[in-house]
């Protein structure tokens, strides 16, 4: 985990695998708009680029295998979990969750 951010496992242990079923999951939204997950804009291949599914942005990619700073600025990550999660889920990720999310990227 060299150079990620540390994630507290006293109450929880971060598992790859549930981070990977959750990025692939869609998620019903409550405006009736199409279901959405974490593909949605970051892709399945985390070593490419995304596209925001509304703004047409570019998102870089979050695969710390290509880029090395993905995941070291423990607020920016809080940040777009928050923002992303809001956004996605329709609320805000749970610890778990989170560090479910962070687990998996890490494998990337």
């Amino acid at each position: 985990m060299s150079g990620a951010i540390a994630i507290p496992t006293a109450s929880f242990a971060a598992d790859a695998a549930a981070g990977a079923a959750a990025w692939t999951k869609e998620y019903p939204q409550s405006d009736g708009s199409p279901a959405r997950s974490c593909v949605t804009c970051h892709g399945r291949d985390l070593t490419k680029p995304g596209r925001h599914a509304v703004t047409n942005k570019a998102i870089e990619p979050l695969a710390p295998s290509v880029d090395p700073q993905r995941l070291t600025d423990q607020a920016k990550v809080e940040k777009w979990l928050l923002r992303n999660c809001r956004w996605t889920l329709g609320r805000e990720c749970t610890s778990d969750e989170k560090a479910d999310f962070i687990s998996y990227i890490e494998t990337q």
